[in-house]
């Protein structure tokens, strides 16, 4: 019988092959990483699971899918081998070669179902630096889904998780973070991210528009003003800054701010001070600042519209927002969610594949917005709750000049008209067909078949070519 405070950690038993020699080890480190509050899990360089905290086993782990002393890749992508032949950033190769911390954002397979997963590994090394195992924990990214979701980020494609990761990276902090993108692209989304992956997430979220404002309310929107301060300013009311007190504030279309008052805000930043309008006293400030743009701001330096001063200040953590067309393969996902979220229960509306391969075909010019616009329009006409190719505009209609440009012959598009109600791919003959006649490397494939890398080894693995 157990002592009665034993820590309930799982090992490998001490049957497994040599990479566990060192088993006590092994349980003396998991009892350390037992009062860790995040998953954490113990590997060896073989990529096999030696061990994990009560953390991993309430989060990841499952009866019904034992985990211990298998491969670190079958567990968390289902894949037959490592990451990095699967067409990912494997962090254990890179732990390796630097003999140091790696840190990726991957999808990983969970109880719930697929999700994002903040990855950081650390390898453990000998008296002579070799690894001889690793640490990995793991951080669920709350703040973005890799399903269909009823609100929030959704992405799951390449571009979406490369500035997904820069979230996570820069959210602990307290840089100013600078979002570049398109408009439609979900600016105010990613901001929301970033606050609510920061120490200041229990504050509030304050969001200035500042296209919204002419010159005369700018400054007293944003600072607030005394009584009697203005005509008609009958009592003291705070601004946005002193409302975001303990939060964020995120400056909205930051290339819309007028050049008188750029050296305000300025002065906002560098000195952490700012006074209402009528007020003699400075207040402090208390803010983490995030700003977006669709606009060319570097250009606009250039030319004399933005400050230099201010721009420099804004940007230390510029994250790119990537326009629809760079995340083709988020089309279905995107589209399942705004379904989701207009629908009741009972009546849920699906989108046939033609439909689907015209919205894929699409360059979608306004992004995202236009996405969701296209889909609530689409919505009232069906009637039996399906979305058809008939449902949608003009512009989305093959030979519209808004169409996306055409691959070239031989070529299987993500929009070809062969494709998979569910998930708007390729059918398997086509990706066979292709697959086979193609003498090309998994990444071109992936491209030609409008896949990603891990979607395409999935599909391959499937049909027994991977």
């Amino acid at each position: 019988m157990p002592a009665k405070n034993t820590i309930p950690i799982a090992v490998a038993p001490a049957a497994e092959p040599a990479s566990l020699r060192n088993a006590p080890q092994v349980q003396a480190l998991v009892s350390f990483l037992e009062h860790e509050s995040q998953p954490m899990i113990v590997l060896d360089p073989d990529y096999n699971i030696l061990a994990a905290n009560t953390a991993y086993q309430r989060q990841f782990g499952t009866t019904d899918k034992p985990y211990i002393g298998h491969k670190c890749f079958r567990v968390s992508h289902h894949y037959d081998v490592p990451c990095d032949q699967a067409g990912e950033h494997c962090p254990m190769r890179k732990a390796f070669e630097l003999k140091g911390p790696d840190r990726v954002l991957h999808i990983h397979h969970t109880p719930r179902g697929p999700e994002h997963v903040d990855v950081e590994l650390r390898p453990i090394l000998d008296a002579q630096r070799e690894v001889v195992a690793y640490v990995e924990r793991l951080t669920t990214v709350r703040s973005a889904s890799a399903r269909p979701s009823a609100d929030g980020l959704v992405g799951r494609a390449p571009a979406f998780n490369a500035a997904l990761s820069a979230v996570q990276r820069v959210a602990p902090s307290m840089l100013p973070v600078l979002l570049l993108g398109e408009s439609g692209t979900g600016k105010e989304l990613f901001a929301r991210a970033v606050h609510e992956a920061s120490p200041r997430a229990h504050g509030p979220f304050v969001v200035v528009d500042c296209s919204g404002l002419t010159e005369t309310l700018f400054e007293s929107e944003l600072f607030g003003y005394e009584k009697g301060a203005f005509t008609g300013a009958n009592v003291r009311k705070p601004g946005l800054v002193e409302t975001a007190k303990g939060g964020t504030l995120f400056l909205d279309e930051m290339g819309d701010v007028p050049l008188s008052m750029q050296v305000k805000l300025l002065r906002l930043i560098e000195s952490g001070t700012f006074r209402r309008v009528g007020a003699i006293e400075s207040q402090q400030a208390d803010f983490r600042l995030v700003a977006a743009t669709h606009k060319p701001l570097q250009q606009m330096v250039a030319d004399g519209r933005f400050r230099q001063d201010l721009y420099y200040r804004i940007s230390a953590f510029p994250i790119h927002l990537p326009p629809l067309r760079e995340r083709v393969a988020d089309i279905p996902l995107l589209v399942d969610s705004f379904l989701q979220r207009g629908s009741s229960t009972k009546h849920r509306v699906s989108v046939e594949p033609d439909a689907m391969a015209q919205m894929q075909a699409h360059d979608w010019p306004g992004n995202i917005r236009e996405l969701r616009n296209v889909l609530d329009r689409a919505r009232l006409f069906a009637d039996d709750g399906i979305v058809r190719a008939e449902h949608l505009p003009e512009s989305l209609s093959p030979g519209s000049p808004n169409l996306a440009m055409r691959p070239q012959a031989g070529v299987v598009p993500a929009a070809a008209p062969a494709i998979a109600a569910r998930h708007g791919d390729i059918d398997d003959a086509q990706l066979t067909q292709l697959a086979t006649s193609s003498n090309c490397t998994r990444k071109e494939l992936a491209r030609r078949a409008g896949l990603s890398e891990r979607t395409l080894y999935r599909r391959l693995k499937s049909l027994g070519l991977a």
